[in-house]
């Protein structure tokens, strides 16, 4: 039985509630159509993404993967 504890972040068994900072009205909204990569790098390797009040940072590898730190 898979719980909302050990739940990947993907997983059904993890609802809006147990996810921080989510509301039930959030998790209803329609999902917006996904961003390219690109467009949000805008030519360069990292970009610095506010969110919440804190800032991020989502950084492109060479091998073509994408990281995101706090």
């Amino acid at each position: 039985m898979t719980t909302a504890m050990n739940a990947s972040p993907h997983s059904p068994a993890l609802t809006a509630a147990a996810q921080p900072g989510c509301t039930a009205a959030a998790a209803r909204a329609p999902a917006a159509p996904p961003l390219d990569s690109a467009a949000l790098l805008q030519g360069g390797k990292a970009v610095t993404i506010r969110h919440n009040g804190e800032v991020y940072r989502l950084q492109a590898t060479r091998q073509g993967k994408l990281i995101l730190t706090k």
